[in-house]
Formats: structure tokens, C-alpha cells, sequence
């Protein structure tokens, strides 16, 4: 735990320096760099605010429903809900929901949290996924909860040769209920009191996506057919070169193919347009406000919160991260969009669900430029038909019962201080 502080206390000068260079380059603003210090201008907690921590669009898309029974059952109690990213407080905010504030996250410093504690006084501690900041957790003074916990084999490895620090944080959460059985059991091994571990749960099937704006889903169709089009999802560096390769390849023998690639981090879009225009193939970017039309091969969906709207879009959706070893993205929402689904070999992070959908036929997996590009080209329109009637059953099936999660936090929240 001394090695961290010291570690991140000698990297303070250059994170201060890097957020005050986002709000010099407009990114962000200067209320934001507050919130991130601790600050702000909201109203503050009484000692009984409820404290909801997911890093950004994704984990707070799938918490929702658990953010909502929170509410339910607390309707008197003030919540805070912060996260890391400017997007996913947005997203939040867009709730509308009574009582609930969304702000960026304080920074994993003490004094920071101190700070945002003395506003707040949270009753408890609310964390989502694997957003295991130590001295957010070491030094909270109200319980901690961890739900829908993911710890891969290559982090459990990492956390296990930090020696004592994960024991550390660790010791400090009083329930933690972890999204597979193989997370589950790494952090009992790192140090987790059985007594503690709650069931299993993944909060990602009871997402519920927004609807696209019409208007512009309505003209854009007139350009991307549904069974013709190929959605590359959250792509990362390493990917966008061979799902461009592949779609080449499958368009020569499949004139009327589109693609739409959405990186996972917009600003790489310049080296994805280069690599584009290496390719030869005629494109447009969004974030430039080209609109598509009936020559562009490609389009570079260089946006953020417009997702809806590319899965509206496409038949076939390959999920990124998979060609790459990041874990792979969310099969959920492109299943729940209704497209089919197709994705590489990195599939950590939701390995079960993966593991399920192949079985079912409900996905198809890839390795490279090869298959890729035949299954790009070989998705007929009731292939994709099938795949997505066996993907919505997968779902269904996976839909988590949150009420035994829902009740141990409310006895945290209520536990006596």
C-alpha cells in the first residue's frame, strides 16, 4: 500500500498536468478538473447518500436497473453517482432520475477523496465491475460493495505479484459479488473472506439500449441495407487493419457490402482514415459531419453516444477487443439490437456468454483476415435471421435476478454507523 501511495503521489504533478492540458485543449472544462479534485457546486450528502461508482458508458448503461431499485427503495436518500469519463456523467445525467447526481469521479489521492467526502458523506460505497481504486476503498469510512466483479486470469496474476495490496483492499469490502464463477473464485484467492462473496451476477443482459434518433436512422437506411451492412464495434489499435482487409476482401465478391467502424477511442479516427484510404476505399467521417451516401464503402463513425444508431444500422456487427487481447466488448447490446454477432478469440471479459452463444450458433468466432472475410461474406440475410433469434434466447436466459443483490445492500446501507 506504501509502494502505491509513493508511486502515484510522484505521478501527481504529470495527471494534474495532463487534465489541465484537456481543458486547455477544450476536452474538458475547468468545473470538470474540480469534480476530479473533489469539488463541485452540487448539493452535498447529510451521512446518508448512496455512492455509485462505474467508469464510463458501458457499466453504467448496465447498472441502470440496480441504480433504480437503489432508488426505489431509497427514495429519501440523496445518490451520487460518479464515473471517469465526461460521456458516461452525460449519460447519467440524462436520467433524469429524482435525487440523483452524476459527476466525473474524484482522483485516487487522499486528499482529493477527502474532500469529496466531506461534501458527500456517503453511507456507503457502491462499486461496479473492477474499478478497484485502493485508496478509494482503503479509506472509505462507510461499507463497500463490489458488484458484478471482473477479475481476469492475467489481472489476478498481476494483482498476486502486488503482494499485499489487493488483501489490502480487499479486507475493506464487505460484499462483493462477482459477474462469473471463475472472477469469483480469483478473488477469493487474492484474498477475498468467502463470507463476504455474494452469488454471481452480470448486470450487462439488463441493459436497455436508446432508441436512435429517427430521422436520421430513416435517412440513413436509405444508403446502409440492413443484411448489406457490417458494423465494426469499439475497435481498437491492431484491429481496424485487418477487419479492413477482411471487408475488402468479402466486398469483392459482395459488391453491396458497407462497413461502419466505430473505434472504441475516437481520436485514433486520423490513423484509421489513413489506413482507410490505404485500403482504397472510399470513405466519410462522421465527426467531419459527411454524411454517407451511395459511394462511400466506408464510414467512420468517429462519435461518441451514437451507438444505437450503428447497431440500427448494421445485420452483422463484429464486437472489438477480440482480435486484440483486450478482453472483447459486450455481446448484449448488438444482440439486443438484433444483429448478428461476430468476434475473435479475446473474449475474457464475457467468456461464458461467448462460450454460450457459439455453442447456440448465435455467434460465429475469428482469428483473422481469412474468416473474418468469410463471414463477413457468407451472413446471408437468414443466416443473419437465425443467429439473432438463437442470440435473443441466449439473452433472455442471462437476464440477472437482482434481489438478493439488491437486499444485502440495503442492509449495508441501513447497518447502524
Amino acid at each position: 500500500m506504501i509502494l502505491y501511495r509513493l508511486t502515484i503521489t510522484a505521478l501527481a504533478p504529470l495527471v494534474l498536468a495532463l487534465l489541465i492540458w484537456r481543458v486547455a485543449r477544450g476536452r474538458e472544462t475547468w468545473g470538470d478538473l474540480a469534480q476530479r479534485l473533489g469539488g463541485g457546486a452540487e448539493t452535498g450528502g447529510d451521512g446518508s447518500a448512496i455512492w455509485v461508482h462505474g467508469a464510463s458508458n458501458g457499466e453504467l448503461t448496465s447498472a441502470r436497473r440496480l441504480i433504480e431499485g437503489l432508488r426505489r427503495q431509497n427514495p429519501a436518500r440523496a445518490m451520487v453517482v460518479t464515473t471517469n469519463t465526461t460521456t458516461a456523467r452525460d449519460l447519467v445525467r440524462g436520467w433524469q432520475m429524482p435525487s440523483v447526481t452524476a459527476r466525473l469521479a474524484p482522483l485516487d489521492y487522499r486528499p482529493v477523496l477527502a474532500r469529496f467526502r466531506r461534501h458527500w458523506q456517503p453511507a456507503v460505497l457502491i462499486v461496479l465491475e473492477n474499478e478497484l481504486w485502493a485508496n478509494r476503498i482503503v479509506t472509505a469510512r462507510a461499507p463497500v460493495a463490489v458488484v458484478a466483479a471482473r477479475m481476469s486470469a492475467r489481472s489476478a496474476r498481476r494483482w498476486a505479484f502486488a503482494g499485499g495490496l489487493m488483501r489490502r483492499v480487499l479486507a475493506n469490502v464487505s460484499y462483493l459479488s462477482a459477474q462469473d464463477a471463475a472472477s469469483a473464485q480469483r478473488f477469493v484467492s487474492l484474498g477475498l473472506e468467502t463470507a463476504r462473496a455474494g452469488p454471481v451476477i452480470s448486470l450487462k443482459p439488463g441493459i436497455e439500449m436508446a432508441a436512435p434518433p429517427a430521422g436520421l436512422l430513416a435517412n440513413y437506411r436509405n444508403v446502409f441495407t440492413r443484411e448489406d451492412t457490417i458494423l465494426a464495434a469499439s475497435t481498437h489499435a491492431g484491429e481496424d487493419q485487418t477487419v479492413l482487409a477482411a471487408f475488402a476482401r468479402a466486398r469483392a465478391e459482395r459488391p453491396a457490402l458497407k462497413l461502419i467502424v466505430a473505434p472504441r477511442h475516437p481520436h485514433r479516427a486520423p490513423d484509421i482514415a489513413a489506413l482507410i484510404a490505404a485500403a482504397g476505399l472510399p470513405f466519410a467521417r462522421r465527426s467531419q459531419g459527411a454524411d454517407p451516401d451511395a459511394e462511400t464503402a466506408v464510414y467512420l463513425a468517429d462519435t461518441l453516444g451514437e451507438m444505437p444508431l450503428w447497431y440500427a444500422l448494421a445485420g452483422v456487427c463484429f464486437v472489438g477487443g477480440s482480435l486484440v487481447d483486450k478482453g472483447g466488448h459486450t455481446p448484449f447490446e448488438p444482440a439486443l439490437a438484433g444483429s448478428s454477432i461476430v468476434h475473435g478469440p479475446h473474449v475474457a471479459n464475457f467468456a461464458p456468454v461467448y462460450t454460450t452463444l457459439d455453442a447456440a450458433g448465435a455467434a460465429v468466432a475469428v482469428s483473422g483476415v481469412d474468416d473474418l472475410a468469410a463471414a463477413l461474406r457468407d451472413l446471408s440475410p437468414e443466416g443473419q435471421a437465425r443467429m439473432t433469434r438463437a442470440a435473443t434466447t441466449v439473452v433472455s436466459q442471462s437476464e440477472a435476478d437482482l434481489a438478493p443483490v439488491l437486499n444485502r445492500l440495503q442492509s449495508l446501507i441501513d447497518a447502524p454507523r
